[in-house]
């Protein structure tokens, strides 16, 4: 669709403005040398050489500039410029130019952009792969020997075919948890909003996981004796869930023989503040910036050896992002990490 040109005259305006009041001083001047200065003639002079020089002009520009300018715009168009389209085309060279560099630098942050979420792309789907490639050669490597001979042995197929069972498990996981994460990134989970007591909740998530933190000797303790319930406002599922997998992260880098402690304050009136505290090996602060990204591990060697899918903190983000709330993390190398959100109260 061709673009509507929007003609400013004010070049042409002030070009034959300058044009008009130089040849009429100079009219003057030698009118005063003639010592018969007439001052209607010199109006009549200024009004016709304003005139004259103002279409001499405006059809000069339009014909030698607006030309260019509309080409320019054409050319732009063609690169799908949106704002380009939205207006008509000025012919006004300081707007025309405004524009121009409006566009520059869109087209610029754009491209960055691009880039950004390319290096994103490329990093994602290496993690994906890296994730799926391990669990599914653990399978295929123990069928493959019951495959060849190693069934006949009912123990070490047993053996074999639970080893299978626990790589398929994984796989399970690491699949379901990016189901979650992608409906989340979209908006297509809907949370289930209810009133629930967190103190509640917590001592289940502690009674749920006091096994394994049993294994390490980590103690699962509140900061202090909450007597009374505190009501929040939330998806009682998915805040469990939020919680299940901070307290789960602590337990899985604690130090053996720590504590993982849980506190629950008053932010502001209708807010409160759950801090999940751990004295375990700590966050660089090189790290804490991208800790909630997808596969992102601060164990650079890759190692598996924790297990989890790698996405329980990108996940914990988006439940309490979709909750409309905010999450915090502070850690120190070495001392130990906290972990907090906020959560809606209710009186």
């Amino acid at each position: 669709m061709q673009n509507k040109i929007k003609k400013t005259y004010k070049f042409a305006f002030k070009t034959s403005l300058y044009i008009t009041v130089f040849l009429t001083l100079l009219s003057s001047v030698f009118l005063y040398v003639l010592h018969s200065i007439d001052f209607f003639y010199l109006l009549s002079f200024a009004l016709f050489t304003f005139l004259i020089s103002f279409v001499v002009i405006q059809y000069r520009v339009e014909r030698f500039i607006y030309r260019r300018v509309k080409k320019i715009y054409d050319d732009l168009t063609l690169l799908e410029s949106t704002t380009l389209r939205k207006q008509p085309i000025t012919t006004d060279m300081a707007t025309l130019t405004e524009e121009i560099d409006k566009y520059a630098r869109d087209k610029k942050l754009e491209i960055e952009t691009l880039k950004v979420r390319e290096e994103y792309r490329k990093e994602f789907l290496g993690n994906v792969s890296h994730e799926l490639k391990t669990p599914l050669f653990t399978v295929q490597g123990y069928l493959l020997t019951l495959l060849d001979g190693a069934m006949n042995d009912k123990r070490v197929s047993e053996k074999y075919l639970n080893r299978a069972s626990k790589g398929l498990e994984r796989l399970i996981y690491i699949v379901k948890d990016l189901d979650m994460i992608t409906k989340l990134e979209v908006g297509d989970l809907r949370l289930n909003i209810e009133v629930f007591d967190i103190v509640e909740l917590v001592e289940s998530v502690f009674d749920l996981l006091e096994m394994k933190a049993a294994k390490k000797k980590i103690t699962l303790t509140f900061d202090m004796d909450y007597n009374s319930p505190i009501m929040v406002s939330a998806d009682k599922e998915r805040i469990q869930q939020v919680l299940t997998n901070l307290i789960v992260n602590s337990i899985k880098y604690g130090r053996e023989k720590g504590t993982t402690e849980v506190s629950i304050e008053n932010l502001i009136k209708n807010k409160v503040i759950v801090r999940v505290t751990d004295n375990g090996e700590g966050i660089s602060k090189e790290n804490l910036t991208r800790l909630f990204e997808r596969f992102f591990r601060v164990d650079k060697s890759g190692s598996r050896k924790e297990g989890g899918s790698g996405l329980g903190l990108s996940i914990v983000k988006h439940i309490i992002e979709a909750h409309d709330e905010k999450i915090y993390v502070e850690s120190d190398l070495g001392v130990g990490s906290e972990f907090s959100f906020t959560l809606e109260k209710v009186e």
